[in-house]
C-alpha cells in the first residue's frame, strides 16, 4: 500500500506489509486520523494515490462514533457476520451451478471452482458454524457481563456501545485494521485481553494509540508523523523513541562536520581566489562546494506545553474521611458500605471495568453527587477536579481566552495568557471558539483551567484521554512534583507507573485496597487469580486417581518444605552477614565523627575507599536479603 500527498505531509511514501504491527505517532493535529481516514477511502488525498489489493478488506474504528441501535448487544455484534451470509448464500449458488454442469476440463468450470474455494477459506477465516459463541466470548473480553448479551444497545453509555463497535471489526476479521485510539473506552483489563487478542491477529495492524504500553506490546513497526515528513521505524515505541534521538544525534554531528569543511574550503578560495599560481586549487574547490549535499537536520515538532502545579495549601493530616458511604441509581447499587482513610500526601489510583463506582466515587468526593453515608474532608482541604468529560463542561461560545479570564481571580487575572501559552495558546489562538478545538486542545484548555485555583487534593478521572505522548509525559513529571495528594482515575498503565503509591480496585459495589503502583497491583491481582484457580480445582471432588493425587501432594509439600528450609537459611546467613558489616561501618562511623580519639588510624584515601565498599555490600546484602524475603 502506497500513499503520497501534501498539506498535511508532503510526498510522504509507506507500505503495509501482510501481518504488519504498526503504531502510527505525533503530536495532536500532526494529521494521524486523516490518514486513517485516507487509508480506508473516508478522505481523498489532494495528490497522489492509495494503492490497495483487491483481496484486501478493512476494518475501521474511528475514535468516536454515534451509534443509534434498538438491538440486543449481541444482537448488534452479529450484524458483523452480513458478509458470512452472503458467502453462504454466494456458495450454494455456485453448488447449483456446478452441479449442473458437466465441462469438467472448460477454464469457466475451474475458474468457478476457484472462486468456490476461495469463498470457503474467507467463511473458514470468519469462523464457520462457531459465530454466535465466538461473538459472546470477544464481547465478554471486552468487558460485557453474560447478563449483558440480551440487554438493549440504548441501556449502555456511548463508551460501552463503542466496545460493540469494536467488536463487531474484530469478529469480521478484515486483513487490515485501522483502529484510532481503540483503548480510549476500555478498562485496564479489557485493554490486556485486548493485546492478546491482537497479537495473535492473522491480519494487518495499523493503529493510532497515545497508550505507550499498548503500543509496545503489539507493534513491531513505529510510523511518526512530524512537521509534514514521515519517519519509519522497525520497532516498538519505546525502541523507536531511542532510534530517534540517534538519528538526530548523528544528523547534527554530521552537519557540523560538513559545516567546519565548507568553512575551511570557503577560507581556502577567499584566501588564493587573486592568486594566479593557486587558480586550479581555487576552482577545484568551488566545484567541490557546488557539488556537495549539504547535510540537512530533520525538523522535530520541540512545540509542548510546559507547567507545574502551585504548590498546595497548607491542610490537616487526613485528607478525606469516608465511613459506610454508599450511592445507588434507582435499583442499580453502585456504591455499598465504602470505608476509606486518605492521609496528606497519599497518591492513590482508581481502577477497574468502566462502570464499577469509579467516576461516581470522584465525582461523590468532589461534591459533583449526592450519597448515603458519611465522607469527611480534612482541615483545609481545597479540591481540583478534572472530570471525564471535563472539555464537555467548557462553554463552546466563549473563546480560549475568556474561558479563563471570566473566573480568574486576583493576581491570576494578569497571568491569564501567560498561563495559556504555557499550553500552547498564543496569538491569534487565544481568539479561538472552544467549539472549534479539537479534542486535545480541550483537554489541554482544562488543564490549564485548573492552574487558576490552589488545590491540595487532585482529583483527575481519565486526564489523558486526548493528549498525545509527549503531553502525557509533560502532565505526569508536573503530578510528580505535586505535593498534594491525589486520587486519580485512568487506564493508562504507563501514565500511572511510579505515579500512585496506592490502588483501590472497584468492583461493584465494593472496592478493595492495593499497596504499591499500577504493576505491583497487575502482579499481585494476577497472582490472586491463581490461587482462586488452585483453590476452585481443590474444592472439586475427585473421579478418579485420588491415590495417585494425594501422593503427588504429598511429594509436592515435602518439595516445599526443603525450599522453604533452603530459603530460611539463606536468610538467616545474610542477616548475620548484614550484622557484621553494620557493626563494621558503625565503628568506622565512630572514628569519622572522633578520630582524635583514635590516633593510630589514618583517614586516608585508602581508609575511605574501604569504607565506601562496605556500604556498597550492605546495600547488597539489603537487597539479598529482600529478594529472598519476597521469595519466602
Amino acid at each position: 500500500m502506497q500513499f503520497t500527498g501534501e498539506d498535511l505531509f508532503t510526498d510522504i511514501n509507506f507500505m503495509i506489509r501482510e501481518k504488519d504491527r504498526i503504531g502510527l505517532v505525533g503530536k495532536n493535529g500532526a494529521g494521524k486520523t486523516t490518514l486513517i481516514r485516507l487509508l480506508c477511502g473516508l478522505e481523498q488525498p489532494y495528490k497522489g494515490d492509495v494503492i490497495m489489493s483487491d483481496d484486501v478488506t478493512i476494518g475501521y474504528l474511528p475514535q468516536e462514533k454515534n451509534v443509534h441501535s434498538t438491538k440486543t448487544v449481541l444482537d448488534e455484534a452479529m450484524t458483523a457476520f452480513e458478509e458470512y451470509y452472503e458467502i453462504e448464500r454466494q456458495l450454494a449458488k455456485l453448488q447449483d451451478e456446478l452441479s449442473n454442469r458437466e465441462d469438467y476440463e472448460s477454464n469457466s468450470y475451474q475458474r468457478l471452482c476457484e472462486k468456490m474455494s476461495h469463498l470457503n477459506e474467507r467463511l473458514a477465516i470468519m469462523g464457520g458454524h462457531s459465530i454466535e459463541g465466538e461473538a459472546e466470548q470477544i464481547l465478554i473480553g471486552l468487558g460485557f457481563d453474560h447478563n449483558d448479551m440480551q440487554r438493549q444497545m440504548n441501556e449502555f453509555s456511548n463508551g460501552w456501545q463503542m466496545r460493540v463497535e469494536l467488536a463487531k471489526i474484530l469478529l469480521r476479521k478484515p486483513k487490515l485494521l485501522l483502529l484510532d485510539e481503540p483503548t480510549n473506552h476500555l478498562d485496564i483489563e479489557s485493554i490486556q485481553w485486548l493485546e492478546g487478542f491482537l497479537k495473535n491477529y492473522y491480519g494487518s495492524i495499523f493503529m493510532v494509540s497515545h497508550d505507550r504500553a499498548f503500543l509496545d506490546h503489539i507493534t513491531i513497526r513505529t510510523i511518526e508523523i512530524s512537521c509534514g515528513k514521515i519517519y519509519d521505524y522497525k520497532c516498538s515505541y519505546s525502541e523507536f523513541i531511542e532510534r530517534r534521538e540517534e538519528r538526530i544525534d548523528i544528523q547534527k554531528a554530521a552537519y557540523d562536520n560538513q559545516q567546519r569543511e565548507i568553512k575551511e574550503i570557503e577560507a581556502f578560495i577567499e584566501r588564493f581566489r587573486y592568486k594566479a599560481t593557486k587558480a586550479k586549487q581555487v576552482q577545484s574547490r568551488v566545484k567541490q562546494l557546488e557539488k556537495m549535499d549539504v547535510v540537512q537536520i530533520d525538523d522535530q515538532d520541540k512545540s509542548a506545553m510546559h507547567f507545574k502545579f502551585p504548590p498546595a495549601p497548607h491542610s490537616g493530616k487526613v485528607t478525606l474521611e469516608i465511613n459506610n458511604l454508599s450511592k445507588s441509581y434507582g435499583e442499580k447499587n453502585i456504591l455499598n458500605n465504602i470505608s476509606l482513610l486518605i492521609p496528606r500526601g497519599e497518591k492513590i489510583a482508581f481502577v477497574g471495568r468502566n462502570g464499577e463506582g469509579k467516576s461516581t466515587l470522584s465525582k461523590i468526593i468532589a461534591g459533583v453527587l449526592d450519597y448515603e453515608g458519611e465522607l469527611k474532608l480534612g482541615h483545609e482541604v481545597q479540591i481540583g477536579y478534572y472530570a471525564q468529560n471535563q472539555q464537555d463542561m467548557l462553554d463552546p461560545e466563549k473563546t480560549v481566552f475568556e474561558t479563563l479570564d471570566d473566573v480568574a481571580t486576583g493576581d491570576m487575572r494578569v497571568k491569564v495568557k501567560s498561563l495559556l501559552g504555557a499550553f500552547l495558546f498564543s496569538g491569534e489562538a487565544i481568539e479561538k471558539k472552544v467549539k472549534v478545538l479539537s479534542g486535545g486542545e480541550k483537554a489541554r484548555l482544562s488543564l490549564a483551567k485548573m492552574l487558576l485555583f490552589p488545590t491540595n487534593l487532585l482529583i483527575l478521572d481519565e486526564p489523558t484521554n486526548h493528549l498525545d505522548m509527549l503531553s502525557k509525559d509533560i502532565l505526569k513529571s508536573a503530578l510528580l512534583q505535586f505535593d498534594g495528594t491525589l486520587i486519580i482515575v485512568s487506564h493508562d498503565r504507563d501514565f500511572l507507573q511510579g505515579l500512585t503509591n496506592k490502588v483501590y480496585e472497584f468492583r461493584k459495589p465494593n472496592i478493595k485496597e492495593y499497596i504499591g503502583d499500577i504493576y505491583d497491583f497487575l502482579e499481585e491481582k494476577k497472582m490472586k487469580e491463581l490461587d482462586d484457580l488452585n483453590k476452585k480445582q481443590k474444592s472439586q471432588p475427585a473421579v478418579e486417581n485420588t491415590v495417585s493425587q494425594g501422593k503427588l501432594d504429598y511429594e509436592l509439600k515435602k518439595q516445599n518444605d526443603r525450599e522453604i528450609k533452603r530459603i530460611e537459611r539463606e536468610i538467616k546467613k545474610i542477616e548475620e552477614q548484614i550484622e557484621a558489616v553494620e557493626l563494621e561501618i558503625a565503628e568506622m562511623d565512630d572514628i569519622m565523627s572522633s578520630p582524635e580519639a583514635h590516633p593510630n588510624v589514618t583517614l586516608d584515601n585508602d581508609w575511605y575507599n574501604r569504607y565506601g565498599e562496605k556500604k556498597a555490600k550492605l546495600q547488597n546484602l539489603m537487597e539479598q536479603w529482600e529478594e529472598k524475603s519476597m521469595s519466602l
